[in-house]
């Protein structure tokens, strides 16, 4: 997965984190929590605030 898989990414961390409340989740846990994803491979770098909110927001509407 790389950051622009937005979707993946969400449905990964709704089933990585099923008692969280997306939220509430910092973007630092957030970003670490996507580069520890199992299937991501993408700079670590490139997941800043706009990335970060898109995935947040996906997950949000994941867990509805």
């Amino acid at each position: 997965m790389k950051w622009t898989d937005v979707n993946d990414i969400a449905i990964e961390l709704a089933d990585a984190h099923p008692d969280v409340d997306p939220k509430t989740v910092r973007f630092v846990d957030l970003h670490n929590w996507v580069v520890d994803l199992p299937d991501f491979d993408d700079d670590h770098s490139r997941g800043g605030e706009r990335v970060l909110e898109a995935i947040q927001q996906a997950w949000i509407d994941e867990a509805e």
